[in-house]
């Protein structure tokens, strides 16, 4: 069973392999590149049953003991967001049948879409630091050059910006992996939740340095407030296939990276905890308030984008409360928002790139009458923007509720209302957009229609699946919170992370109790393991 960690790894880098072998045959690549996405759908959901099951998952590469070797691990946390990543992998992939033209198909699209995907569950999977960069460097390879296939003006200007940020982001987590490895000699992420507590007394402000190095490099990867304007310069510009599938995971790659280190290293206390509730306020408002001053439908996408982030960042800021039951309700809910972001900004990038079909642009302004002309995709569209804005029964508003409830019992009042400001401006940034692409009259200096293209139903097919996919979730979000904040009490659990990938012998108090305790307990108490 074991073996199940590897897979969702190695079947998209064996896909994106196979795909090279038809370097003339474009249709053989992306058949072959919608083949693998779906076998790494039917690993991804045997993954979750297992773990679901039996519990944490690891294996060790190359028959070298943790913490020596190359650790990949699975828990609730990780194989719900690989899980994640295989729906909108499966559902992008059909999407891209028609969406991505043969001159991109020729230079490698399918290969690189499942490398992408490779380094994505590589990242949600590995057991060590040094592996996670690693993973974040071939995702960020083949997300860039994604990105700037076609070779289009403004899609290199993007590229260049998020290159860029990203490249800096990855050089300070770089330096700050390569300062925790001078402290602790280790990067191996069971074994630093107990040497870190261990240290904590002898270098209290090193650590602390290294883990505001941290902070910022996966902050610029998560798209948080102020390192986040590289995102909208950046998703505006590929084809919608390639915007979809950034929209829905990257940023989330980071999220999940500040969970995972900031519960199994670093507590979250003191000044970077209160740090982290500042910059998810800033992120909500700041996000919501660019998204309302733009006019291109896809930069009101990309700019809404960093106010979700601040949603989940927010449920992770809450480690700081002193309340066990507290910190489960915020990880839990900003697992929630994670799923439920992935799913409806992915599929409203997908709508925006079915509209520009139709019409040949994203400009509101030369939009309107698609209520009329395309009722199927006005419908489609109506659902995924009421729930991004948090409107009863539909996910967005149970994710929500469950981040304002968190909020409540942490006493934190502030950032309670600067979610609920942002839910009202993101519903209307939504009724902007159904004004005036869907609602009113087709202005007549619209640019003529684009002829119709072959395979339309595999831009429609999708949206309609990921549309049902997000109702059902908000009609039926019982079985959805159960598994969050089950891996949410998992995700706090460090000692049996530590036991499952075989590290057992060494097991302190330090890592069987909460983080808030951990930082505060005496480096010599022991646990009898």
């Amino acid at each position: 069973m074991n073996s199940l960690v590897v897979l969702p790894v190695l079947l998209p880098l064996v896909t994106a392999a196979l795909a090279l072998a038809f370097p003339q045959r474009w249709r053989v690549q992306r058949w072959v590149g919608l083949g693998g996405a779906l076998a790494l759908l039917g690993v991804a959901v045997a993954l979750l049953v297992v773990v679901w099951h039996r519990g944490i998952l690891a294996v060790q590469m190359g028959g070298w003991a943790a913490p020596f070797g190359i650790t990949l691990a699975a828990d609730l946390l990780s194989a719900t967001l690989v899980l994640l990543t295989a729906v909108m992998g499966t559902s992008v992939g059909c999407y891209a049948l028609a969406d991505i033209n043969p001159p991109r198909q020729r230079f490698g699209f399918s290969s690189l879409y499942n490398v992408l995907l490779a380094g994505i569950c590589g990242a949600f999977l590995t057991g060590d630091l040094f592996n996670l960069y690693v993973w974040f460097e071939v995702l960020l390879m083949a997300s860039f050059v994604l990105m700037a296939l076609g070779g289009e003006r403004l899609q290199l200007e993007g590229t260049l910006k998020y290159l860029t940020l990203n490249l800096v982001a990855s050089a300070l987590f770089l330096a700050g992996a390569g300062l925790l490895y001078g402290v602790a000699r280790t990067l191996n992420l069971a074994d630093l939740s107990i040497r870190v507590a261990e240290l904590r007394p002898e270098h209290p402000h090193l650590l602390a340095a290294i883990a505001a190095l941290f902070l910022v490099a996966f902050g610029i990867k998560a798209a948080i407030f102020p390192l986040a304007f590289w995102l909208p310069a950046s998703y505006p510009t590929p084809p919608a296939a390639v915007a979809a599938i950034f929209a829905g995971l990257l940023t989330k790659v980071g999220v999940y990276a500040l969970t995972r280190v900031f519960t199994l290293v670093f507590p979250l206390d003191g000044p970077t905890g209160g740090l982290l509730l500042v910059l998810a306020a800033a992120s909500m408002l700041v996000g919501v308030l660019g998204a309302a001053s733009q006019m291109q439908l896809r930069r009101i996408l990309s700019f809404h984008s960093i106010s979700q982030i601040g949603y989940m960042v927010f449920g992770v800021s809450l480690l700081i409360a002193p309340d066990p039951a507290t910190r489960t309700l915020g990880l839990a809910a900003s697992l929630v928002y994670v799923i439920h972001h992935a799913l409806v900004k992915g599929n409203l990038f997908l709508i925006s790139g079915a509209v520009a079909a139709l019409r040949g642009t994203e400009s509101l302004v030369s939009l309107g009458g698609l209520a009329r002309t395309a009722p199927w995709l006005a419908t489609l569209f109506l659902v995924t923007a009421l729930s991004l804005a948090g409107v009863p029964p539909l996910s967005g508003f149970w994710a929500k509720l469950a981040t304002i409830k968190a909020g409540l019992d942490a006493g934190q009042y502030l950032l309670v209302t600067a979610a609920l400001v942002t839910g009202l401006l993101t519903l209307l940034s939504m009724i902007k957009i159904w004004n005036e692409a869907f609602w009113k009259a087709e202005p007549a200096t619209a640019p003529p229609a684009p002829r119709p293209q072959p395979g339309a139903a595999w831009r429609i097919a999708p949206i309609v699946a990921l549309t049902l996919l997000m109702a059902a979730l908000g009609v039926l979000p019982g079985p959805l919170f159960t598994l969050a904040r089950r891996a949410a009490e998992q995700t706090q659990d460090r000692a049996a992370y530590v036991e499952a990938v075989g590290l057992h012998t060494r097991v302190r108090l330090a890592v069987s109790t909460p983080p808030m305790v951990a930082a505060d307990a005496p480096a010599h108490a022991e646990a009898t393991p």
